[in-house]
């Protein structure tokens, strides 16, 4: 996703920021946390159940609906029985779900239709698993910071130990978190998270010092997943 030389600037970035504190800085910049497979099957759903009876209020007579099932009646002008409509209904309901789930599932429209509340979900999620998979929670200082991007989500997470959230506060996180979601709508990524670690840079180097040489715990690269 991001150039040779946008990994070499975030990196110098994290560098610069953590040489006077004990806190350290990781960059994540993940394609989509999930697939998401409801959307498409809920939206099947929906139009499978709500499209037929719908059109049915609306007067659209049932050999309008289910052509095909014309041919099954007893006679030219005879109409359709009951259990003929029905049969003719559930066969539209299985044609619809297969469409609407079908084009739902190409990734655009699926991003579409995604819910934000799930979108949020997902990658909170994901930024607290790659959180804990750094391991910072569990070293002496706990003064990590992770921030977080969903690219196709167009979600960031910043997640910080609890050490750090109550010395430093919402501000310079809902800073650093405001500049990685310009960078992206810049279609500068890289500058986003420059920013953003500089931003988080300030604030450990003013609430947590280094008292002589950083020692760096982890890379200092962006990590793309």
């Amino acid at each position: 996703m991001l150039s040779a030389a946008d990994h070499a600037r975030i990196s110098s970035a994290v560098t610069a920021a953590e040489a006077n504190t004990t806190g350290e800085i990781v960059c994540i910049l993940a394609q989509e946390v999930s697939h998401y497979r409801e959307t498409p099957l809920a939206a099947g759903a929906a139009v499978a159940l709500l499209a037929p009876p719908l059109a049915l209020l609306a007067g659209l007579p049932p050999e309008a609906l289910f052509p095909w099932a014309h041919d099954w009646s007893s006679g030219a002008g005879s109409g359709l029985s009951l259990s003929q409509v029905l049969e003719a209904f559930a066969a539209m309901q299985v044609v619809l779900f297969a469409l609407a789930a079908g084009l739902v599932s190409l990734p655009p429209v699926r991003r579409l239709f995604t819910p934000a509340a799930l979108k949020r979900h997902r990658v909170h999620k994901a930024a607290l698993q790659q959180f804990l998979a750094t391991g910072l929670h569990a070293s002496a200082a706990r003064t990590g910071v992770v921030i977080f991007a969903s690219l196709h989500d167009r979600r960031v997470e910043l997640l910080a130990d609890d050490a750090i959230h109550e010395a430093v506060g919402e501000a310079a996180w809902n800073a650093a978190v405001a500049a990685v979601q310009d960078g992206m709508k810049q279609r500068r990524p890289a500058d986003g998270f420059v920013r953003a670690v500089e931003i988080c840079g300030e604030a450990l180097t003013a609430h947590f010092p280094s008292a002589g040489p950083h020692q760096n715990l982890l890379d200092d690269g962006l990590l793309e997943i």
